[in-house]
């Protein structure tokens, strides 16, 4: 319920203004790409590949090893394609971060 108006509201309205304040885009954009990660990249991408964020049509990637990151740059078009299938809002772009090591 909102002030505005004692009706319960869905909890997907919730859940896509809740993505919107967070520039996250729609939820069945959010939802296709992490929960179907491997299934869009393919398990040696997933097995050193993982998503963290999305932020308006950013797809923020984490890379386990520096070859990785060289190795997505190749694949980015191709990857885009594959993660704009089933999606509302386009992924534009992949912004790709080595992971740090622990020292």
């Amino acid at each position: 319920m909102s002030p505005i108006n004692p009706e319960p509201t869905p909890i997907s309205s919730s859940i896509d203004r809740l993505l919107k304040s967070l520039r996250g885009g729609d939820r069945q954009t959010t939802v296709t790409v992490f929960s179907r990660w491997a299934e869009i990249v393919g398990e040696p991408v997933c097995s050193h590949v993982k998503p963290l964020k999305l932020d308006a049509g950013t797809l923020i990637v984490e890379v386990d090893e520096p070859a990785w990151a060289t190795q997505l740059k190749f694949l980015e078009a191709d990857l885009l394609t594959r993660l704009n299938v089933g999606g509302a809002m386009p992924v534009e772009r992949l912004e790709i971060r080595v992971k740090r090591r622990r020292q």
